[in-house]
C-alpha cells in the first residue's frame, strides 16, 4: 500500500492546473497499489488530486479542518466538496470550532503525518499565512517525508 497526501494552491493559472493534472496523474499511476490518498478537499489542488485518485481506483481519505468548513466553498467547488466527501472511505474532522489558519495548518500537518509521500502543487513561494502550502512542505521535510513538487517552470501563480 502507498499512502500519498496532497498540499497545494487553491488557485492556479490554467497552464499550471493542466500541468498539475498531468503530473499528479502520472505520479499516482506510477505508485504501488493499493493506493490511499489524504486530502482536505480544499478547492484547487486538493480537489484535483482527489478526482484523479478516485479515477485511478485509489481510496480517498479526508481530513476536514474544522466544523463549518463547508461554508468556505462556493459554486462548483462546493459541489465537488460534497461529491468527494461522499466518496471518501475515511473522514476525520479536526476539533476546531471554525475554519481559520490554525485549523488549516493542523489539517496540513495531519495529511503529512499520515502519508509516506506528499504531492505538492506549489509555485515555490513562501506561505501567505499560517497553514499555506509552504508550511505543509516544511513540515513534510522536517518529518522525513518524500515531497514531490509539481509546478510548471516559468509560470507565476498570480
Amino acid at each position: 500500500m502507498t499512502v500519498v497526501g496532497i498540499t497545494g494552491h487553491q488557485s492556479m493559472p490554467p497552464r499550471a492546473r493542466a500541468h498539475a493534472e498531468r503530473e499528479l496523474s502520472a505520479l499516482l499511476a506510477a505508485l504501488e497499489a493499493p493506493l490511499v490518498g489524504w486530502s482536505s478537499l480544499a478547492a484547487g489542488a486538493d480537489q484535483l488530486f482527489a478526482e484523479i485518485l478516485l479515477r485511478l481506483g485509489g481510496e480517498l481519505r479526508v481530513v476536514v479542518p474544522s466544523r463549518g468548513y463547508e461554508a468556505t466553498f462556493r459554486g462548483p467547488d462546493l459541489d465537488a466538496y460534497h461529491r468527494l466527501l461522499a466518496a471518501a472511505g475515511v473522514v476525520t474532522v479536526l476539533d476546531f470550532a471554525e475554519p481559520g489558519a490554525a485549523a488549516y495548518h493542523a489539517a496540513g500537518c495531519f495529511v503529512v503525518e499520515n502519508s509516506e509521500i506528499v504531492a505538492a502543487v506549489w509555485d515555490g513561494r513562501p506561505a501567505r499565512g499560517l497553514g499555506g502550502t509552504a508550511d505543509a512542505i516544511r513540515h513534510a521535510r522536517d518529518h522525513g517525508r518524500e515531497v514531490v513538487v509539481i509546478w510548471p517552470e516559468g509560470v507565476e501563480r498570480f
